[in-house]
């Protein structure tokens, strides 16, 4: 058991310093010597976890979207929006988050499959979406997948956008407008009104999200 948890710790630890360094370098410039340096771990432990630099990059793409999870709401639109804005809110705050954002928008990373987290959310979406209008929620125009792939896409270039002109300080703000602007055209208007669509709604979203984390490991602790 002890040796299971030093190595999740040591798994957690290289991750880190991976993301540090991709964050800072790019994945082109990034080198195994710099994570290594990071991390304060031996070769032989950087490899028992991650087999190459790729193997690291798509470790640490995956974790952006890993451990926290948005409560259910009755709303489905409301629970795609507190998805929505929870990230935002974790890509200020969270390295690891920020250094899989800069990676799977890095077009220079040769040999790198980016297309991991824009799949993987524009499921989630595609699945709330189809929850959504089964509860009649939506405009009956509304096609799941399309309007999915659509919001994955505009939050791409929003926080894109943010990140290049202010390291993403404004980010829950643009969000916030982005969903103020996109939803009429996909939200009956019954359901629009009730929505928080507010600037700090991620924030409290990541609170609920820790609490219920936080709980379940001292169930399963227990």
């Amino acid at each position: 058991m002890a040796e299971q948890v030093r190595a999740i710790r040591t798994r957690r630890t290289i991750l880190a310093a991976a993301a540090k360094v991709f964050e800072e370098n790019g994945y082109q410039a990034a080198t195994i010597s710099q994570i290594l340096s990071e991390a304060g771990v031996t070769k032989g432990a950087l490899y028992f976890h991650f087999q190459s630099k790729e193997d690291l990059a798509q470790g640490v793409l995956a974790e952006q979207d890993q451990r926290l999870i948005v409560p259910g709401r009755a709303s489905k639109v409301q629970e795609i929006v507190d998805v929505v804005m929870l990230h935002a809110y974790r890509l200020q705050t969270d390295p690891m988050v920020r250094a899989g954002v800069r990676l799977s928008m890095d077009q220079l990373a040769d040999g790198l499959d980016r297309s991991g987290p824009f799949l993987r959310w524009a499921e989630v979406g595609n699945d709330l979406l189809a929850r959504a209008r089964a509860q009649g929620e939506l405009l009956p125009h509304v096609v799941p997948s399309e309007t999915a792939d659509v919001i994955v896409g505009s939050f791409a270039g929003i926080q894109s956008m943010s990140q290049a002109v202010c390291d993403y300080r404004d980010l829950v703000s643009r969000v916030s407008a982005l969903m103020r602007h996109l939803l009429p055209s996909v939200v009956v208007p019954s359901v629009l009104a009730s929505l928080d669509l507010s600037d700090t709604r991620g924030a409290t979203v990541y609170a609920e999200a820790v609490k219920a984390l936080n709980e379940l490991e001292l169930s399963a602790a227990s």
